[in-house]
C-alpha cells in the first residue's frame, strides 16, 4: 500500500481538456509513493457556475463526493484551484449549517445511501506537496532541477480562510518555496494570487483577456520565463487565450504556460521529452 493515500478528485478539465495533467499527476504519484483513489461516478464541482442558478444542487453534488471520501476514510486531493475553492466554501457551509447538512444529507441517504459527516478535508496538490508529502522529501526525487525563473500562479478560488492550507491567504510562499526546491527560481509578482476572469470569459470576454493579459505581462516584466498554473480552469485563460489577450491589452502577453503537476513531474524525472520541449519553448519565446 502506498505511505500516502488519497480519494482523487480530478476536476472536469483534467479528464477533458487537459489530459496532459492527468499523465503528470499519476508520474509524480508513482514517484512520491501516493495512491490516487479514483471517486467513482463523482460529479462537477460547480466550478463557479452552478451556484449561480442552483447552489442547493451544487452543494448537495459536492456533499455526495465528500461521502464517498470518507466512506473510505480518506482527505479528497485535487490539482484544481477552482475546485478546491468551490468545494472549500460548500465544506464549510455545511459543517457550520446543521440544518443544511441534514437537509442534504436526507437527500443523500435517500438517493445513494450515504452521508456526509464532516471528517474528511480538500486538499490541493501544491498543499499535499508542502504539508503532507514534505519539500525535503520533495528534493530528494529531483533529477531534472528546473533551472529557470518561473511564475508560480495560485489561482485565485482557492486563496481563501479552509481552502490553502497551511499557507497564507493574502501572502502565500508555498508554490515559491516548491519552484526552489525543484531547482527553479521563484519569480515575485504581484498577479500570482489575482483573477484571470474564468468562468467571467463565457460573458465579458473583453474583461477576461485584460485580466489574463495583467497577469501574464506582470509575471513576464518580473523576469518569468514560464509560467506554472495551480488551477486547470485559469490556464485556459493564460494558454488557450494568450494571443487573443496580448491583442486585445497591447500587452505582452508571449510566455509559456504550463501545469503545476507537469512542472512537478518534470522535475522528478518523468517524461524528460516533455521537459525537453517545455525548455525549447523557453529558448524561443524568451527575450
Amino acid at each position: 500500500m502506498a505511505r500516502h493515500r488519497y480519494a482523487y478528485f480530478p476536476g472536469c478539465v483534467t479528464l477533458g481538456s487537459a489530459r496532459e495533467v492527468q499523465d503528470a499527476m499519476d508520474g509524480l504519484a508513482r514517484i512520491l509513493d501516493i495512491e490516487l483513489v479514483p471517486l467513482k461516478g463523482a460529479s462537477c464541482c460547480g466550478a463557479g457556475v452552478m451556484k449561480q442558478a442552483n447552489w442547493e444542487l451544487q452543494i448537495a453534488l459536492n456533499a455526495r463526493t465528500f461521502a464517498q471520501a470518507e466512506a473510505q476514510g480518506l482527505d479528497v486531493l485535487t490539482p484544481c484551484a477552482s475546485c478546491q475553492g468551490n468545494m472549500s466554501e460548500d465544506f464549510m457551509r455545511l459543517t457550520d449549517d446543521e440544518a443544511l447538512r441534514e437537509r442534504v444529507n436526507e437527500q443523500l441517504e435517500a438517493i445513494s445511501g450515504i452521508r456526509f459527516e464532516g471528517t474528511m478535508r480538500m486538499r490541493h496538490l501544491l498543499h499535499v506537496l508542502v504539508d503532507d508529502i514534505g519539500l525535503d522529501v520533495v528534493a530528494t526525487k529531483v533529477k531534472n532541477p528546473i533551472d529557470f525563473p518561473v511564475a508560480g500562479y495560485y489561482g485565485a478560488p482557492m486563496q481563501q480562510e479552509g481552502a490553502c492550507g497551511d499557507d497564507d491567504v493574502y501572502d502565500p510562499q508555498y508554490f515559491e518555496q516548491l519552484i526552489e526546491v525543484l531547482g527553479g527560481s521563484a519569480v515575485n509578482y504581484d498577479g500570482r494570487t489575482q483573477s484571470v476572469g474564468f468562468p467571467g470569459l463565457l460573458a465579458e470576454e473583453g474583461s477576461a483577456l485584460r485580466m489574463t493579459a495583467a497577469v501574464i505581462s506582470d509575471a513576464k516584466s518580473e523576469g518569468a520565463m514560464v509560467m506554472a498554473s495551480a488551477c486547470p480552469l485559469s490556464h485556459i485563460n493564460l494558454d488557450t487565450y494568450q494571443v487573443k489577450a496580448g491583442r486585445v491589452s497591447g500587452e505582452d502577453t508571449d510566455l509559456p504556460v504550463i501545469h503545476l503537476p507537469e512542472l512537478v513531474a518534470w522535475a522528478l524525472g518523468h517524461d524528460k521529452s516533455r521537459l525537453a520541449y517545455l525548455k525549447t519553448r523557453v529558448l524561443v519565446m524568451g527575450d
